[in-house]
């Protein structure tokens, strides 16, 4: 493959259909390998603090509950999302290795849209798991069983597969008879949908109708756990008791900004943000990797006693 920074050679690849070649991030070809330090620096920090998360989890008894059980399929998902991002920008970054084939592209998007979909049900699941901890404690144990748990898992990963389907689908049948390259880090739905030369009007209308569907509904049940959460806060008796019941729903309140803030300003910027330029764009898009699995872990190790006390005691190379 070419190892060049001007793409203007892949611009005509009719020849072959199934080749597609990311561009990077457009306008600052000169500073990948600047921009590498601090993607590569965030994606260990992830890792390291997702892996710690899920083996803290399943080694200490005192977290086996509800509220770490969904925090463990966020981490699974933070996981995934930046396993199957970072690397392939990293490579671009590093050694300009651009070219990616069309399955693969299709595969990349699928488990980006069906990890982002599950992410946003597994915090609707949270707030959920903080109404019940909250606004009816004594039932709190017969209410999220463990089967409901894993139906509530099963229902997330069910939704975003059957939501993700069409997206392919409806991409699969465009046809890309002009340029192959795409102005993004990875395979972004709509920056491919940009390049194909017949109507798009079908994948613009489902790309907006997966966004407000899935942003508005489960921001909308969030919102409705938070009224009800407030509602009961402020009646407890004592201002201990109303602070205690105020942290304990802090970790899923920042993971609730660190997630749908950088995806509604991403959305807005590609829809209505002609005026912004593609590198804003795209380094937006990538802090949705990349902020939300490396501050997740960090807010709840920090936040919740029971994880930090178990972290310490491994960074001290001690057992229970």
């Amino acid at each position: 493959m070419p190892k060049q920074d001007n793409l203007s050679g892949y611009n005509n690849t009719g020849s072959d259909t199934s080749v597609f070649f990311l561009s990077g991030i457009p306008g600052l070809e000169a500073m990948h390998l600047w921009i590498s330090i601090p993607f590569s620096s965030v994606f260990t920090v992830a890792l390291l603090g997702n892996c710690t998360l899920l083996y803290v989890i399943k080694t200490e008894p005192a977290l086996h509950k509800p509220m770490y059980y969904f925090l463990t399929m966020l981490a699974v998902i933070n996981l995934v999302l930046s396993a199957t991002t970072v690397p392939k920008s990293l490579s671009i970054f590093w050694f300009n290795f651009r070219e990616i084939s069309f399955t693969a592209c299709l595969v990349q998007m699928f488990f980006l849209h069906t990890f982002s979909s599950m992410e946003s049900c597994v915090l609707v699941a949270m707030a959920f798991d903080r109404y019940v901890a909250i606004c009816n404690p004594l039932r709190y144990v017969t209410i999220l069983t463990n089967s409901v748990i894993a139906k509530i898992g099963l229902a997330a990963l069910a939704r975003a597969v059957l939501l993700t389907a069409p997206v392919l689908f409806l991409l699969r049948r465009l046809p890309f008879c002009q340029s192959h390259v795409i102005a993004h880090c990875y395979c972004e739905h709509m920056a491919v949908v940009k390049l194909a030369c017949a109507s798009t009007s079908l994948n613009n209308i489902y790309g907006i109708f997966i966004t407000l569907f899935i942003g508005g509904l489960d921001l909308t049940l969030i919102s409705l756990s938070y009224v009800r959460i407030l509602r009961t806060v402020f009646s407890l008796a004592s201002k201990e008791e109303q602070l205690k019941a105020f942290s304990t729903c802090f970790s899923h309140f920042c993971a609730i900004l660190m997630t749908y803030t950088p995806m509604v300003l991403t959305t807005i910027i590609h829809r209505f943000g002609h005026q912004v330029a593609p590198h804003v764009h795209i380094l937006m898009a990538n802090f949705y990797f990349l902020l939300p699995p490396m501050m997740n872990p960090i807010v709840y190790g920090v936040k919740t006693k029971e994880i930090r006390d178990r972290v310490l005691l491994l960074s001290h190379g001690k057992n229970f």
